[in-house]
């Protein structure tokens, strides 16, 4: 009875121990390996699950790469992981680039899927180009007509340039400054006109794509359209503003004017206030002169007297000025 026991912990403790066993260490992965041809250590897939890596994750992607014939090692596809890589992706970008017979290491193609890139898709673009196309771009032709310009930009990926080239958005931006050089170059929109391809011409002599994660193949015009009469709306537009400074001008004069206009009548206001109180103080001269005896009463009235004879004067004067005007007219 003791040994049935006995026997009875034993096997559970060996059940047990294999249950463990089997699932801490990927047998089943493990066997996989050998039966397509792949020699991978059972410590070294222990060693993965002490790391924390999942070993399919590591395993399956390099049997494809032991299928493709290459030589990539267990512990650069481990270390890629580890490094936050996708490695499925970057397999299949190097066993790409093996079939078509573009030069792209593994390392390279690691720092490429590190630097936050799609080596996989670069790779496709460098077998497939691809076709970006641009927004409608203006430029303004030597006789001031606006000329609008789309292109189809051709494509590829260079995979020496793509880890620190430049995007899409660089390729699209110095496509536009281009075409808009170009544009301006011209003596008239009709030269865009007749000849479009003038465009693709220029563009493709400057090396657009240095510095890119590109290489341009062709850049192909797919609609000219005329816009607006830019120079004339310029002219408009001076025209316009000559005038508004002409009128400020004109009205800062008027201005000026009436203020001059209103010191000169406050100025005769005062010489006529003037005047009166000069007039008012010639009585009171007068009485005074007569009170002291400076001035007899025989000589006042011939003052008086002369007085009445000038304002006589000025009455026949004012009247034969009106009949000489009268008559004239």
């Amino acid at each position: 009875m003791d040994g049935l026991i006995f026997g009875l912990i034993i096997f559970a403790v060996a059940v047990l121990f294999l249950s463990l066993f089997f699932s801490f260490v990927p047998v089943g992965l493990w066997i996989s390996a050998i039966a397509a041809g792949v020699r991978v250590r059972i410590f070294t897939l222990i060693g993965m699950r002490l790391r924390r890596v999942k070993p399919d994750r590591v395993v399956k992607p390099l049997i494809k790469v032991r299928k493709a014939g290459l030589d990539i090692s267990i512990n650069q596809l481990e270390a890629h992981l580890l490094a936050g890589g996708r490695v499925d992706n970057v397999v299949d970008a190097v066993i790409a680039a093996h079939r078509a017979n573009l030069e792209l290491t593994f390392e390279r193609a690691a720092a490429i899927d590190l630097a936050g890139r799609d080596v996989f898709e670069a790779v496709r673009m460098s077998v497939k180009p691809k076709v970006i196309e641009t927004p409608w771009i203006s430029g303004v032709a030597m006789n001031g007509i606006e000329v609008k310009v789309m292109a189809r930009v051709t494509v590829r990926t260079n995979l020496g340039r793509l880890v620190g080239g430049a995007g899409e958005e660089t390729v699209i931006a110095r496509i536009g400054e281009g075409i808009v050089s170009t544009v301006g170059s011209s003596r008239t929109h009709k030269d865009i006109l007749e000849n479009p391809d003038v465009i693709s011409r220029t563009v493709l002599a400057k090396g657009l794509d240095a510095g890119t994660a590109y290489e341009i193949l062709s850049i192909d015009i797919a609609d000219v359209d005329v816009g607006r009469n830019i120079g004339a709306s310029l002219q408009i537009d001076q025209a316009e503003a000559d005038k508004q400074i002409a009128q400020a001008k004109a009205e800062e004069r008027r201005a000026i004017a009436i203020a001059h206009e209103q010191e000169m009548k406050a100025h005769v206001q005062e010489m006529r206030a003037k005047v009166v109180e000069a007039e008012a103080a010639v009585p009171l001269a007068i009485a005074e002169a007569l009170r002291s005896g400076n001035l007899g009463v025989l000589d006042h009235f011939k003052l008086e007297n002369v007085k009445a004879d000038t304002k006589m004067r000025e009455g026949f004067a004012g009247s034969n000025l009106e009949v000489a005007v009268k008559s004239r007219n």
